[in-house]
């Protein structure tokens, strides 16, 4: 983090996002606010995602943190942000039960009932 470069920044808040489990989590999840504003679309994307990845990873997240950052990306005017930020409020209503305000919650129902879908066709398979 300390050269800035974004070709290698992009990859900090996916690793600490995954493997949040085994570090401390609120360490991880600074690394990850602390690149959410960054002018590169793709470091601000993925440093969404990794707060998905700890809310997933470790079923716990600073709310209080984490949501205003995700309620920004959902209007972030790339597209990149804005995907990544969807697959974080999704995985905060899922695995936290915590509907980010702005998010359209319907994404997480259909997703749902698509993998309720192949359940049902690989059960009866």
């Amino acid at each position: 983090m300390a050269r800035a470069i974004p070709e290698e920044l992009l990859y900090v808040p996916i690793v600490v996002g995954m493997n949040a489990p085994d570090c401390e989590r609120t360490w991880c999840e600074e690394k990850c606010l602390a690149l959410v504003s960054h002018p590169d679309f793709t470091v601000r994307g993925n440093a969404i995602l990794g707060l998905g990845h700890i809310a997933r990873t470790c079923r716990a997240l600073d709310i209080e943190k984490a949501v205003p950052a995700i309620q920004t990306a959902l209007n972030d005017p790339h597209p990149y942000v804005r995907g990544h930020a969807d697959s974080a409020a999704c995985d905060l209503q899922v695995y936290l039960g915590y509907v980010v305000p702005g998010y359209d919650t319907q994404k997480t129902e259909d997703l749902y009932d698509a993998i309720q879908e192949v359940l049902r066709k690989n059960s009866s398979v």
